[in-house]
């Protein structure tokens, strides 16, 4: 086989990590797939909140695991082993009784949270060694592949779920199975770049370089520069508005007097507008530069915040409707900030440890988003919440705007 058609041959990666990272991301519909649990075992929201909580924290660590096993054991048996994870989970989840909720922790948020971070982290780093003239837009397809998954597989649940007929035991039961084939799947045809392909390497206008020569960095080298925790905990309040709203979407649109068809219709409209997001951000990424993109990202969050607070204070559907679409797609820039910023600031040698690290931002925003829900519990509203997570989006603002160099 020629280079050429080896360089062409990534485009088919690219492919079936987007279709891998859409079964990854089932774990993103949580709020469809938490019905049958409060009405059958009777737990409460509380309960079935720390619940996703927990699996972000799994998710977390399952990006740690993914890249040590990738490292020692290769990228196939990595993915494979995330494939045995999130199913074992899954099925375990749809066997459980009710007689206590911590069961439900260990199976979906431990095993499930961490197969799926395992499969995150290495699908990531996998193909995006096949593009390194296009750090953004292949970060962007699979950050839109895996955000798209709540409104695509999260609907196909939720019908599956009502059907007396297969239930929700057998539809954790087919998720579970079903991922667990797309995966290995995967495992089976991604490879990784031989050293006889020659592959476009990014210019520096399109790679967001600044006045710096990128270097393969250690964890431990990047965890030791300025840079990595102005964008680390950027990250954490730009997406904090993100899973705040995420998590009482309905509820809000409801407050400002949405129908209930409406505020239904309007968190799939968010779900859309996330994966949007991710995959825009990607191409504005490559083009744009690492630093203009981030600092557009941030003020959208801004304008998302302070938006979604007007239409509060207001009760303005019209202006909710627009914050949650601005909600949607700032959130949906994220994820592909924080793989495109990582690889283009601190090389991809180390690329697969690196993002397993950057990528519990993800952690400290659920607990953020688990704040605003405490603000909006204790103050009867929606404006304090909002407050807190305008001025949150200032201070990301700041930190985004001294990030110089590695």
């Amino acid at each position: 086989m020629s280079k050429q058609q080896n360089i062409g041959i990534r485009w088919a990666y690219l492919v079936v990590g987007v279709i891998a990272m859409l079964f990854a991301g089932i774990i993103y519909a949580w709020s469809i797939l938490k019905a049958p649990f409060a009405s059958e075992f009777g737990w409460t929201p509380n309960n079935l909140a720390l619940n996703f909580t927990l699996t972000m924290c799994g998710f977390c660590l399952g990006g740690l695991l993914g890249s040590a096993l990738s490292k020692k054991l290769g990228h196939r048996v990595a993915i494979i082993i995330a494939a045995v994870l999130a199913c074992v989970g899954f099925i375990l989840t749809s066997l459980l009784q009710g007689n206590s909720v911590v069961l439900l922790y260990l199976t979906y948020a431990v095993l499930a949270g961490l197969g799926i971070g395992v499969a995150y982290n290495v699908l990531i780093s996998t193909v995006s060694r096949w593009f390194p003239d296009k750090k953004g837009l292949c970060s962007g397809a699979l950050m839109m592949g895996f955000g798209a998954s709540a409104l695509v597989l999260g609907k196909i649940a939720d019908g599956f779920i009502k059907n007396e007929a297969i239930g929700w035991r057998t539809t954790f039961l087919i998720l579970g199975v079903a991922l667990a084939v797309i995966l290995v799947l995967a495992a089976l045809i991604l490879k990784v770049p031989g050293a006889d392909v020659a592959l476009p390497q990014a210019k520096a206008k399109a790679a967001g370089k600044e006045n710096f020569e990128v270097k393969d960095l250690t964890t431990g080298q990047m965890l030791a520069r300025p840079s990595f925790w102005m964008a680390f905990l950027a990250l954490v309040f730009l997406s904090a508005v993100g899973n705040s709203v995420i998590s009482f979407a309905k509820d809000l649109a409801l407050s400002v007097k949405a129908p209930e068809s409406l505020a239904v219709t309007l968190v799939g409209v968010l779900s859309v507008c996330n994966g949007l997001g991710r995959i825009l951000t990607g191409a504005v990424f490559d083009v744009l530069g690492r630093r203009k993109t981030m600092i557009a990202a941030n003020i959208l969050t801004i304008a998302a915040a302070g938006v979604t607070l007007i239409s509060v204070l207001l009760g303005s559907l019209p202006l909710c409707v627009a914050g949650l679409c601005l909600t949607g797609l700032s959130y949906g820039s994220c994820p592909t900030v924080t793989s495109a910023f990582t690889s283009a600031f601190y090389g991809m040698k180390h690329f697969p440890s690196n993002l397993s690290i950057m990528t519990f931002n993800v952690m400290g925003a659920s607990f953020l988003a688990t704040l605003s829900t405490s603000l909006m519990t204790s103050s009867g509203g929606y404006v304090l919440p909002f407050i807190v997570l305008l001025a949150l989006t200032v201070v990301a603002l700041i930190l985004n705007l001294s990030i110089r160099k590695p």
